[in-house]
């Protein structure tokens, strides 16, 4: 794991009296965040926005508190079983990566999965974590009752973007590896390109990088956005901008001006480039990818007591976290530098 130096998470454990959670003006109508607060600090994260307005930090210190929800599945199971609902899709990621490091130890998405699929809900997923291959067997069964989606995200490929924009996340590549081993298994699964930065990862040799790597691991879809910069997450990016690429700070400042997101001029030229790349690679034609080499594919030992909750999985690495220290209703967990490596691929 690539955590800052003298960086470690606080994770409080505290109940939740709601699972789901109601979303307007998204492709969504209902989100599922088994976490609050995200380790992985990427700079340019648009929660960050959501925390300036609920006044909570927004800064360097967004991330450094994590919530964890320690009953969410048990909550879940009870609105899912409600007489109101519709089985609607619940996506689940919106807010928080649902396979950031903590998950190792809490195992709170894999629960909730494993309630989402013996309701035959359907569901989505997007993460930056290949932690997600430990549930290949959850998801696999989900996908046979309900439609199923996981959605990678994988901005770039370039190794200094990555490092200093998405400062705590397993590398790109990992990530898709683990599409690969999805779709193995036949889960549908494909690459968020987002966010786009401009005058970085907009390159057209970097997004041809991306949408081939996809192709090459077997994603189904590719979409794409370019960066949104609302107050919270404006400060926070351009800070780090100006240490970084200081010599862009200029063109940010007069391609944001005056506005949060970009207009059909920016956005419309950047989705057709991805499409034409799309065509071209041919990435629509739906398969079947065969795990890369390295790849480990989890494997069940012993008979499931519930639908896809086997007694143990082995996944190719030691337990991701381990716990330190309690008091207070708060856990402290020490976390590998190699963390990530714990999904075996």
């Amino acid at each position: 794991m690539f955590y800052h130096v003298g960086m470690r998470p606080e994770y409080r454990e505290e109940p939740c009296r709601s699972a789901l959670n109601r979303v307007k003006g998204m492709m969504f109508g209902w989100s599922l965040n088994p976490y609050m607060g995200c380790a992985h600090q990427c700079t340019f994260c648009y929660v960050r926005a959501f925390e300036r307005r609920a006044d909570r930090p927004s800064d360097d210190r967004y991330g450094t508190s994590i919530r964890v929800k320690t009953n969410v599945a048990e909550v879940l199971r009870r609105e899912l079983a409600r007489k109101s609902w519709k089985g609607e899709v619940v996506a689940i990621g919106a807010a928080t990566d649902p396979y950031q490091p903590a998950e190792g130890f809490y195992r709170l998405t894999r629960g909730c999965l494993q309630v989402l699929a013996e309701a035959a809900n359907p569901f989505s997923i997007i993460t930056r974590g290949p932690m997600v291959v430990r549930d290949v067997d959850v998801l696999a069964e989900a996908a046979a009752r309900a439609k199923v989606h996981v959605t990678f995200s994988v901005p770039t490929l370039d190794e200094k973007i990555w490092r200093l924009t998405e400062p705590n996340t397993p590398p790109p590549r990992q990530r898709l590896r683990a599409l690969a081993t999805l779709r193995a298994a036949g889960i549908d699964a494909g690459v968020g390109m987002a966010p786009i930065l401009p005058g970085l990862s907009d390159r057209p040799e970097l997004l041809a990088d991306v949408v081939k790597a996809a192709r090459d691991a077997g994603a189904t879809s590719i979409w794409t956005n370019l960066l949104y910069l609302r107050p919270g997450t404006r400060e926070h990016f351009l800070d780090h901008l100006a240490r970084d690429w200081p010599e862009l700070i200029p063109a940010y400042e007069r391609l944001y001006r005056g506005r949060a997101y970009l207009g059909k001029a920016e956005v419309e030229p950047l989705r057709r480039e991805v499409a034409e790349l799309r065509n071209r690679f041919r990435v629509a034609e739906p398969r079947r990818a065969a795990p890369p080499a390295g790849a480990t594919r989890p494997r069940v030992v012993g008979r499931p007591r519930r639908l896809g909750v086997p007694e143990q999985l082995t996944t190719g690495g030691p337990s991701s976290a381990r716990p330190s220290a309690r008091a207070s209703g708060q856990l402290a967990l020490e976390w590998p530098r190699t963390a990530w490596r714990s999904s075996g691929i």
